[in-house]
């Protein structure tokens, strides 16, 4: 079973600080649309240590995350 947005991905973005931070920058992390948009990006900035702004995901997320990704980016 593949990986999807709503039940795997959307949880992993906090709604404070990480939806609500990035909506300043004209990137909603709520909206599958946008995270697919710009999926390649959120992870170079994840996996950067960039995003979230307080703390770097642990290894298991970012791999759930590209995992995703290269799933085919499902809703």
């Amino acid at each position: 079973m593949p990986l999807s947005f709503a039940t795997d991905i959307r949880p992993l973005f906090r709604d404070s600080p990480d939806v609500d931070s990035m909506q300043g920058y004209g990137l909603d992390l709520s909206s599958y649309e946008d995270v697919k948009a710009k999926a390649a990006e959120i992870y170079a900035r994840l996996e950067d240590g960039s995003m979230p702004c307080d703390e770097p995901w642990p290894a298991e997320r970012l791999a759930l995350f590209k995992q995703w990704i290269d799933e085919g980016l499902a809703p």
